[in-house]
């Protein structure tokens, strides 16, 4: 029922999803707690970031027996937007405009031409 889940094609794209969800905190969670110390802030997200890259490496690992290194790159951008909209939004409570939104939509163009064969 789950093989689908595991399979090269699919995997990497949830475990980067989630690796983005850490490295997105670990960048940006600190920003909430401007009174703490900064080596506070560079530690705590150096922390989260560790758990990010025990997801990343093994993203891109199994992914580039599907795909290519600049694909699995592109992937990574656009999820990385994807979550970081999010949280945005949600957490850093910071709206988005029509700027963010053209922006976004440029670069999923430029992204859509990288899975593109020639």
């Amino acid at each position: 029922m789950l093989r689908w889940l595991v399979s090269p094609a699919v995997l990497p794209v949830v475990l980067l999803v989630f690796s983005n969800l850490f490295m997105t905190v670990a960048w940006y969670g600190h920003l909430k707690f401007k009174g703490a110390p900064l080596a506070v802030a560079v530690m705590a997200s150096w922390s989260i970031a560790f758990v990010e890259y025990w997801l990343a490496v093994p993203a891109n690992r199994i992914g580039h027996a599907v795909y290519s290194a600049a694909e699995l790159k592109t992937m990574q951008e656009v999820i990385t937007l994807v979550v970081f909209a999010g949280f945005s939004v949600v957490y850093l409570k910071e709206p988005l405009g029509w700027n963010h939104a053209l922006g976004f939509l440029l670069i999923g163009s430029g992204a859509w031409l990288i899975f593109q064969r020639p």
